[in-house]
Formats: C-alpha cells, structure tokens, sequence
C-alpha cells in the first residue's frame, strides 16, 4: 500500500489513544476521515470538532457511502480491542477490504523516516512526549504519534517540517514488531499482558525481537539491567552509561545532573515531578543528543516539560491539598508513583484510590499489587475495570485486598468514594488506574477546590 494514494480512511475503533492519532494525522494530510466506536468520549469530541465524522452505532448501514465499495484510495484501519462479531468491522471484512492494525500503518508511516522509537511496559509515553518536546522546542523539530495527550500540545500527533518522526511502540500484541526503528529505547520489560504472551518469557523474547529490528548502524538504549547487549544503558546510578546524579528536590522541584561518557549537564530542573521520571528524562537527553541537540538546548526544554494528561499529573496544588492523578495500573508503576509522591510529602498522610485494570491482571499480579498499595496510610479501592475482558469466577478487587496488611483500606463504589473524599477531605491524594477512573477527576477536583 502506498500512503501517497490513500484519499479515504475509516478507523474501526477511532477513539482509542493510538487510533485517533492516526485519525489525525491523515485528516491533517487532507484525507477523508471516519470512525466507530462504541462510546463517545472527551477524546472523540475533540476529533468531531477538527471535522473527522464520528459514529457510535455498530450498525453496518450508517457507514457513509464513500466507503461502502473497495477501492484502492481506501484505507481500513482497525484495532485488536473491537469484538470479532462487530457489524462494522465485518462488513469491511466481507467487502473485501484489506484490513489493517495501527501498528501495520504506523511501520509504513515510519519506513522511509528516521525513527525514534520508544517501548517498555511503563514509562513509553512520558519518554516518547519528552523527546517530541525537545525536538520541537530546541529547533530540531519531528513528527510523533504519542500514546498520551502531551500537556505541552494539547493532542496526541505531532507534524514535523523534517524526516524525524517519534514514534510509542506498543508491545501489546507484539504491534512493535512492525517498526524498524533508527533508535529503539526499551524503558522496561515487566511480566504484564500475560493474557498475550502467556508467561514473562515470551514477553521477554518479543522485546529481544524488537530491539533486533533496528535500521543497519542504529543505536539501542536500554535501562540498565535489562537482559539486553549491545547498546546504551541508562538509569539512576553510576553503573550505567548514560545517567542521572546529584538527585535532588528543590522547593518541590526535582534537579539532577546528565552524564554520559562525553557530556555532562548540570543542574536540570525538570518540570514533572518523579523519580521515575528521571530515569525517563535520562533516556529522552541520550536520544536526543544522537540527533546532535545541543545541551543547553536539552536543559531548557526539559525544564518547560509539562508531562502527559493523567502521567502524574498535578490536578489539586494548595496549602490545603494536594491531588495527584496518574494512569498506573501495573505493581512497578504504581511502587513509582507512590514512592514519587512520599518523597514529595514524606510528611503528609497519603490517601490512594486505585481502579483494577483487566481481571487477567488482576489475577496475575494480586500479590504485587498489594505489596505496593501497602505503601500507602490509606486505600480507597474501587471494581475492576474489565475493558476487553469478560469476568473471570474468583477475580474481583477483594482478591487484591485479602492480601493487604493495611488496616485502612476499604472497597467501594465511584460515587461512594467520591463522597468519602468530600467528606475526610485528604490532605494528599493520589488516584491511579488504566480504566474510568479518570471521570472522577473533576468531581474530585471541585471537592478539593470547595473545600
């Protein structure tokens, strides 16, 4: 398929992160856009309002007409969460259209492109926006497709004037495999969609497979540790080639010096907050420098990072409370982001509301999960949010709960928990969690704010 022919494309599954990316990329090329999904959301209504059509009816007969007949001007891109017995997505099927995942798209895109790509179980999107907003801010400039909305742009795709283009590779379903980057960063190999991969091996092996696929004469950095060769490590210490020291917090503000065997940048202040966003910043400067931006250039645009929506995430910042917002939902992102906000507040008592994600990852990880939630003084703990999955007997957020030595932890209802913060009124709050979580947000925020 050749992108320079393409005039039509629907997007079976428009609203998810990855998708409206690419929605908005041939919309901002010219190309007529349409999509289903099966709820309409923030994320969906801002694509209406760019003028992409939206449909929210798995009905065959509401697919307008200019894509009722194959032809070679159209493109079909769909997404592995849809259901199998979904109406649109068959009738592009029985059409004979030649269907294809964002992933497949995303590795023509990237093929004739100096890519930087960026995978890991955690840590991807905040590495990938960080090095999307150095490039842009220093001059150097690039394209990117970003699985998270960049605060510093308010939207998920970039466009770029060069032949640079950032790209999040997402491992679920081993989608990365399409990409063959310039520079390929592995953030983190935890055992997660285990329901994929069947067990932390294979997981294992497909990121080996990844990090194989390099153009000739590309580099790999990794974090320090990983079961990798023949590249660049990274992390928060003095073992690995490329890395963060003098780790400090300033005013509420983390600062920390880069070094690498030839450069050194001194006092970094960053503008998220995180140790683990650190470690992320590391590997954002060491990819930066291979395409020659220059330090004080890297200095300045880290320190003007805004983040990612909902990567932890200042929501409530006042004398009285503080409310973090972050989309965890895996034991070593949330053991991150608990420890980040500690760290912050040794002295405050921490409140977390956490949202299950996946009964498959429920199942899998209990034992982690509520290791890590014990960290915490207090624990609002809400059902599972079971997105592609149907119930599994036995798996529920008591499995996690069961296995807490907290004392003060308690299961309830959105509603319920919303009311509990209304009421106890946190000094220090943090809400985590993959699923609807997220439509808390602002009634959260205007209880804290009235108070």
């Amino acid at each position: 398929m050749e992108l320079n022919n393409i005039k039509r494309v629907y997007l079976v599954g428009i609203g998810g992160i990855g998708m409206s990316g690419l929605a908005r990329y041939f919309h901002h090329l010219g190309c007529v856009v349409c999509g289903y999904d099966k709820t309409s959301t923030p994320l969906t209504d801002a694509l209406h309002n760019e003028g992409i059509c939206m449909l929210f009816e798995d009905k065959a007969d509401l697919i307008p007409m200019n894509f009722q007949e194959l032809d070679e001007g159209t493109l079909i891109i769909y997404t592995p969460a849809i259901p199998k017995d979904s109406q649109v997505l068959n009738f592009f099927k029985r059409k004979g259209f030649e269907l294809q995942k964002r992933s497949q798209v995303l590795g023509l895109i990237s093929k004739s492109m100096y890519t930087i790509a960026v995978a890991g179980t955690h840590g991807k999107t905040t590495t990938s926006c960080m090095i999307a907003h150095i490039l842009k801010d220093s001059g150097k400039d690039c394209s990117a497709f970003l699985g998270g909305i960049s605060s510093n742009y308010n939207t998920n795709v970039l466009y770029g004037n060069n032949n640079i283009v950032v790209v999040e590779a997402d491992e679920y379903d081993r989608s990365f495999l399409t990409l063959h980057p310039d520079v390929a960063i592995i953030t983190s190999m935890d055992a997660d969609h285990l329901d994929i991969y069947g067990d932390h091996s294979q997981l294992e092996e497909s990121f080996k497979l990844f990090a194989s696929q390099l153009k000739q004469r590309g580099t790999l950095i990794y974090h320090n540790g990983l079961p990798l060769g023949n590249g660049v490590t990274y992390a928060m210490d003095n073992q690995a080639q490329a890395m963060a020291t003098n780790v400090r917090i300033q005013d509420g503000d983390f600062y920390f010096d880069f070094n690498n065997e030839a450069v050194n940048i001194s006092d970094i202040k960053m503008g998220i907050a995180g140790l683990h966003n650190i470690e992320n910043a590391v590997a954002a400067i060491q990819a930066a420098l291979l395409v020659n931006v220059p330090a004080d250039a890297i200095h300045r645009a880290l320190g003007s990072f805004k983040g990612v929506k909902r990567r932890f995430e200042y929501v409530v910042k006042t004398d009285h409370h503080i409310y973090i917002d972050d989309y965890a939902h895996h034991p070593e992102e949330l053991r991150a982001a608990i420890a980040s906000v500690k760290k912050l507040y040794p002295d405050k008592k921490l409140t977390v509301m956490f949202q299950p994600h996946l009964f498959t990852r429920t199942r899998d990880f209990a034992d982690g999960f509520a290791e890590v939630l014990d960290l915490a003084d207090e624990l609002l703990m809400l059902d599972i949010y079971p997105a592609r999955e149907l119930p599994i007997e036995g798996v529920d957020s008591d499995m996690i709960l069961s296995r807490m030595k907290m004392l003060n932890k308690r299961k309830c209802g959105k509603q319920e928990a919303v009311n509990m913060v209304r009421i106890e009124k946190p000094e220090l709050l943090l809400t985590v969690g993959a699923g609807d979580i997220d439509t808390l947000v602002l009634p959260l925020k205007q209880v804290l704010q009235n108070v």
